[in-house]
């Protein structure tokens, strides 16, 4: 297995991948030395004597000082005896990447990668020449004495001085996703639910800033690296590894990397059995944690140390349902649904398995898949059976929030749930996305986006947090801005029936009919043609004046009805549309008895500006507890 990795293995990562073949032989049988010396071949020398002393490094190189200078990478600054010395910006990246390479040669070729790339139209060799020529003059040295850079005809440079290098603060970090060493294609599941777990472990951790797992998957199978990864994600440090299943034995090889520098800071190999995978994935956390040095507080202290072992069937069901959930789909959330049922079944003592299913029907009774008692009224309580069994579990105070908000439409207690959320886990994402969806619907709509934004911040490539901002925006009558972020949902994600139906809305509420109906009619594609696609896409042909298409689409409502659950919010914003007051009326009232999910959206929809006059709308929304 180690051999066909090192076959496979790009030229970028062949350091990593030796180190990492070490790790993954040395604990628990002999060294497979035969595996080791192949990739040792695809090594030069300088590296193999970073890796010899891989062991012993702690520190990373953030300033780094050599005789009087001083050089700040992150600031891009040089300065000799405190003193700032100018220097444009091609001599300084000279510079950086002399300094990254101590010792050793960077090739001519190497420099103009980086500082003239392939649409710089300039004389190479009279920049490359200028720029070493400023260099050696900010530095004092000389081509015939070097002290610093030493020249070598038609190669290269090569950095001679002794370098000092001081700590780093790691504030943030990213979780690349754990390689699958199994290779069996079919336990990628596996490989991904541990870095979910990894990554959910690490955001629990207060003062850290850990990138969340959308935006670390686009990493998956990606060989680049590290610091150009580290610059995207704007993070101070990657945790990268691998992940080996055997039966009922798991073996996690993990390291922590400086981005900036891409500097060994700890590696640790570990080895449980899957009865104890969650006390695993609290150990390798906890070792990040002393790594980077965060003061941990009582509370997470406490996250850390209550960790109960988990039946390996239960979790093996687990993280496929998390796998499933993650695809964002009817079809996905339906599979996530049974795994996590089957979770339950193996382990009834399980949390997270309720909050996952709790999340799962919530979702499915947004998508008008399950009626509102099976959706959010039982997400509610599978929330409060998870958090009977971890009451310190932020993923279940967040799940039990959202099923409040949507069935009980107790916004004040579901706004307090959300809070208790992030008090226990700050970095988590969806509660921040989620809370900042109940606060606009409450028209709350700074503090609404102000949350969603921080959702965003931390996953920045989750195309579903940006379709959440659009709603946002369009429901603040922001419509040209909640554009920006449809459009970006659809770049992330081109098969997003969300984004397209966010733009069509836009495109309705700013009267652009013909835009706004192939928006709708894409979304439907998108979805299989799901119930909430059609109904968009009757309140367009509503909006746009086309009656009869309009109640055919009702017609189409109606058909299903009879088989399955129909949102009667959705059926009541086309006779909206239709300026039909009475018949929209009569569908909100249904689906406000009826708890339908959708209801939430009442107070702050634009469809029905027009209903607001009426005494009956101010009714609807007491009855529904917003707060004024």
């Amino acid at each position: 297995m180690l051999w066909r990795l090192a076959r496979t293995t790009q030229p970028v990562n062949n350091r990593r991948l030796f180190f990492v073949c070490f790790l993954s032989s040395r604990k628990n049988g002999p060294v497979d030395w035969a595996a080791i010396r192949f990739s040792a071949e695809v090594i030069d020398s300088a590296d193999k004597q970073v890796l010899a002393s891989m062991s012993t490094i702690q520190q990373s190189r953030v300033t780094l000082r050599f005789d009087a200078f001083e050089v700040d990478l992150q600031a891009g600054e040089l300065c000799k005896q405190a003193q700032k010395v100018r220097l444009q910006k091609q001599p300084f990246q000279i510079l950086e990447m002399l300094l990254d390479h101590p010792g050793k040669v960077v090739t001519r070729e190497e420099l103009r990668k980086r500082v003239w790339p392939a649409d710089t139209f300039v004389d190479f060799e009279q920049g490359l020449y200028n720029a070493i020529k400023k260099l050696r003059e900010a530095l004092g040295d000389t081509a015939e004495t070097p002290r610093y850079i030493e020249t070598l005809p038609r190669k290269g440079y090569r950095f001679v001085g002794s370098i000092e290098t001081s700590a780093p603060r790691i504030e943030s970090l990213a979780v690349l996703p754990l390689e699958n060493l199994s290779g069996d294609p079919e336990q990628e599941y596996f490989a991904d639910g541990m870095t979910e777990a990894l990554i959910s472990s690490l955001a629990k951790i207060g003062p850290l800033r850990v990138v969340s797992r959308t935006t670390a998957m686009h990493y998956k199978g990606v060989h680049r690296p590290l610091p150009e990864i580290a610059r995207e994600l704007k993070v101070d440090a990657i945790v990268e590894g691998t992940v080996l299943r055997s039966g009922d034995q798991v073996r996690i090889s993990a390291q922590l990397v400086h981005g900036l520098t891409d500097t060994h800071l700890w590696a640790e190999t570990y080895d449980r059995d899957l009865h104890d995978v969650l006390a695993l994935q609290s150990d390798v956390a906890r070792a990040l944690e002393r790594e980077v040095q965060v003061k941990l507080t009582p509370q997470e202290q406490a996250h850390f140390a209550q960790i109960h072992p988990v039946d390996p069937e239960a979790y093996e069901a687990y993280l496929k349902g998390r796998y499933f959930w993650n695809r964002r789909s009817g079809e996905g959330f339906a599979k996530a649904v049974q795994y996590f049922q089957q979770a339950i079944a193996k382990d009834p003592a399980y949390a997270a398995a309720y909050a996952g299913l709790a999340d799962c029907l919530s979702v499915l009774a947004l998508w008008s898949l399950v009626p509102p008692n099976e959706g959010c009224g039982k997400a509610k309580a599978l929330a409060l059976q998870a958090l009977e069994l971890d009451p310190g579990l932020a993923e279940a105070h967040a799940s039990l929030a959202f099923a409040t908000a949507h069935y009980d439409y107790d916004f004040l207690t579901a706004e307090r749930a959300f809070e208790r959320s992030l008090e226990l886990s700050p970095r988590y994402a969806i509660a921040h996305h989620n809370f900042g969806w109940c606060l606009a619907m409450m028209g709350r709509y700074e503090e609404g986006c102000t949350e969603l934004k921080r959702a965003i911040r931390l996953d920045p490539y989750s195309s579903v947090f940006r379709f959440g901002l659009g709603v946002v925006y369009n429901r603040a009558r922001r419509h040209d801005q909640a554009s920006e972020q449809f459009e970006k949902a659809i770049e992330l994600d081109p098969n997003s029936p969300q984004g397209h139906w966010g733009l069509g809305l836009t495109y309705l509420y700013n009267r652009m009919y013909e835009p706004a109906i192939a928006e709708m009619r894409k979304g439907l594609e998108l979805s299989q043609e799901a119930t909430v696609g059609v109904a968009f896409l009757g309140q367009a042909y509503a909006a746009a004046g086309c009656e009869n298409e309009a109640r055919k689409i009702l017609e189409q409502l109606k058909e299903p009805s009879k088989h399955r659950y129909v949102t009667p919010y959705l059926v009541g914003r086309v006779f909206a549309a239709l300026g039909k007051k009475e018949d929209a009326f009569r569908w909100l009232e249904t689906g406000y008895r009826g708890r339908d999910a959708w209801m939430v959206s009442l107070k702050t929809e634009p469809q029905f500006d027009g209903l607001r006059p009426d005494p009956r709308f101010d009714d609807l929304l007491r009855r529904m507890n917003f707060p004024p």
